[in-house]
This record gives C-alpha cells, structure tokens and sequence, in this order.
C-alpha cells in the first residue's frame, strides 16, 4: 500500500490523487489536506465569479474526492497544527499543492498608502475568502487604477464595471456585491508596462469587455503597432490584439453613452504613488519595448487613482523546514523534487503560470516521479491511520468531504435569488454549518 499526503485541494492537488488513482487503482491511500474546512482552493476562491462554467471543473474532482481511497482533510494547517517533517514520517510521498496564495508585493514608494491593494486580497475579497472578507475597499471616488496586464487584471476590471444585474447566476458574496452596487467610478485603466504585442490577456476574457452594460474599453490607436506585425504571433495572442484593435476604433459616442471607461494605458510604467494616507494618483513613466523589454524613456506623468489593485504576480508560502526559493517565490525544486520523499505540483512547483488545466499534466508527470522514485520500495509507513491517531492526540478539528457537503447545502440553501450559492465567509460558521 503507497501512503500519499497531498497539502492543498485545489487543480494541482486533486489532478496528482487522480493520476495516483489511476496508477496505484486501490493499492493506494490519499488524503488531501487544507487549512481551510472548504476545497478545491483556486477554483472556488480565486476563479472569477461570473465565470461559473470554469467553477464547474469542481464536479470533476468530486468523482475523485467520493472514492474510497481518497479523503479531504479540511481545517488543518500544515506547518501549524502539523509539521511537513511529521507528515514525512507517516506517509511514503508529501506532495505540497498550496498554490500561490500571497501577492507579489508592489515596490515602489506609496505602495503602503490606504486603498492599495494586491489582487490576491482583492479577488479574495469577492469572492468570499475569509482571510479577505473584511478587506472593506473605498470605492467612493472616481479613479480606480489596475496594474497588470493579464487575466486577473481583467478581471478585476470586469467585475468593478459590471451592473448588478450583470452578477445575476455568479457566486458572488452579498457583501462584495451590495458595495460594488454603490460605487462611484467611472474610469478604469488597466496599466502595463509593454505593448499590445506583449499582453498576457486571453481572447475570450477580453472579447467579454466589449458585452459589459454600462462599460466600454478604450485603446488608443497610437499605442497599436502596424496590424501586418500581428502576423507574427501565435494564434491566440493575434486574437487578443484584434480585439484591442476593435477596442481603438469604437467611436466616441459609444463611450459617451456608457458611464464608465475601461481605459487601456500601455507602454506604462508605475513609478510611485501619492497621496495624504490614502492614495490619490500614480506616477507613470512612458516607456518603449527592445528586445521584448521595457524600458523607460524617462518621460513621466501623474493620473487620478482613488483605488489602485495591483495584479502583478503571486507567491507561494513558505512553510518551516522546506527549501524556498525566495526570488522565485516558490518552493525550491528540481522538476517537482524538494527532498526525498517531498515534492511539489501546480504553482508551488512552477510559480503562478499557466491556466488551471494546465495542472493536469503537472500532477500526471509529478506521479510518474513518485513511481520512479518508490517503485522498489516497500512501504511500512502508517499513512492515513497514523496521522487520524496525531490529529486525535492533537485535538484537531478535521472536517471531512461530507462535512463539506453539508456546508456545500447551507450555503445553496442561503443563495440568494439567481445565485448558486452564497458562500460562508466565516470559519467558525463554516465548521458551524456541518452539524
């Protein structure tokens, strides 16, 4: 029997227990642990929510999370309440699946002013992580400023314009909801440091701007290269420069009609922010691409910023006695290797790149790993029994899968009207809604 501890229960997490599954069929025994009592990670607390269809990959991995020899693990925090080390003792392979939950910090002076907030606190926020549920952003002035030029900025983007109407069949929670509902923007601008050419923004995550009730995108046309260029790149990317092309020449009485800008500014680089304790404008740099590069030309100048998210990248955790690297942040790691017997899968191996699909193969290859590694060994760990007789002596409060169905049930049951669910954004309630 092969013992295997996987730390996380999102994409990366669930994907390495199917392809054990589908190796080691019933020689195998998983338990998927998660500090919080909720799985699936990114998917429920990171994917946007309005993007349900993407969510819907959750059914997936609940085919393997009922089987019998896989078992959820909720509300235990490794490094905490358990140690990597002790886990290594009592399972043949520990794979860390922790993702990359912290944002990349924003080094620049101001960075520390009120109302600057990194996406990861943001996107937690709406979408009901309780560590970001009382994240509580001032969306009273008119000027919101996002950086980044990837998915996550576009959605942050997206769900500031977006009606109430528009959230209709999201899983939204109702605090985030009522307080976007009051905002006062009116002007969104997405920075980026290079060009369209440059951009990591996917055609469909784009092509949704231009369906948005009371929002329109801006490009300006100077800042598009010669459309013959656009030959050159790969498909999806020429797509997505198409629809910053159609972006430019939406005419000015469109955007007349719509009261809120989505405001394309590239060749943009932040430099600092200002303001009297809160955040007032940002300081920006025109910059000019070389050899895929920005690099500044030395021109600057300053734009209202009333809210400033910066969607510039994740880190992992680091959790006590585990090789990080700390310029990567991620864990330290030869093609999912750490130490014998510890591994890692997903964004704790990769850092934050890819979509969530991507982490299929990850864990598909991290398992031939473990094959390779253990093929001629023979097991005498306690695995799944060992750790239930700690955690009895710990006096931890496991919540199992069918705890988790329970909560699931709650919170449909308290989904308001044309929502899936409304999520609990509270441990204790959580822990609460099981008995």
């Amino acid at each position: 029997m092969h013992h295997i501890a996987i730390i996380g229960s999102g994409p990366a997490g669930y994907y390495t227990a199917e392809a054990a599954q589908k190796h080691w069929g019933d020689d195998v025994r998983i338990d998927i642990f998660d500090a919080l009592p909720v799985p699936y990670g990114l998917i429920r607390t990171g994917v946007a929510p309005d993007h349900q269809s993407i969510k819907g990959v959750s059914r997936r991995y609940e085919k393997t999370a009922l089987t019998e020899n896989v078992r959820f693990v909720g509300n235990v925090t490794i490094g905490e309440s358990v140690s990597v080390a002790e886990l290594q003792e009592l399972y043949d392979a520990v794979v860390l699946a922790t993702g990359a939950p912290n944002d990349r910090p924003l080094e620049m002076e101001g960075a520390d002013l009120a109302n600057v907030i990194g996406s990861a606190a943001f996107v937690g926020w709406y979408n009901g992580h309780p560590k970001f549920a009382d994240l509580d952003p001032d969306l009273s002035g008119k000027h919101a400023v996002v950086i980044g030029m990837g998915n996550v900025a576009l959605d942050v983007a997206r769900i500031l314009a977006k009606s109430k109407c528009e959230f209709d069949g999201s899983d939204i929670v109702t605090h985030a909801l009522e307080m976007l509902c009051a905002s006062n923007i009116e002007t969104i601008t997405i920075l980026g440091r290079r060009g369209p050419h440059q951009i990591m923004m996917t055609p469909k995550e784009l092509g949704e701007l231009m369906h948005l009730e009371r929002a329109s995108p801006r490009v300006d046309p100077a800042d598009l290269p010669d459309e013959e260029e656009d030959a050159f790149l790969e498909p999806g990317l020429r797509k997505s420069v198409s629809h910053l092309r159609s972006f430019a020449a939406i005419p000015e009485s469109v955007h007349a009609d719509t009261p809120i800008d989505i405001e394309f500014d590239m060749f943009a680089s932040p430099v600092r922010l200002t303001g009297d304790g809160k955040v007032a404008a940002i300081e920006i740099e025109r910059t000019k691409v070389e050899t895929g590069r920005a690099i500044g030309t030395g021109e600057t100048y300053t734009i209202p910023a009333d809210l400033v998210v910066s969607c510039i990248g994740y880190r992992s955790s680091p959790i006590p006695g585990v090789p990080f690297d700390e310029r990567a942040g991620r864990f330290a790691n030869d093609e999912g290797r750490i130490l014998p017997g510890l591994y890692c899968v997903g964004w704790a191996r990769r850092g934050p790149s890819g979509t969530i699909g991507t982490n299929r193969p990850d864990g598909y290859s991290l398992v031939d790993l473990m094959i390779e590694d253990h093929s001629a060994r023979t097991s005498n760990k306690k695995g799944r029994e060992g750790f239930d007789a700690l955690a009895q002596e710990r006096g931890l409060d496991v919540v199992t899968f069918r705890d988790w169905k329970k909560i699931e049930e709650a919170e449909e049951a308290a989904a308001r009207e044309g929502a899936p669910r409304e999520k609990f954004v509270d441990i204790g309630a959580m822990i609460a809604a099981r008995s």
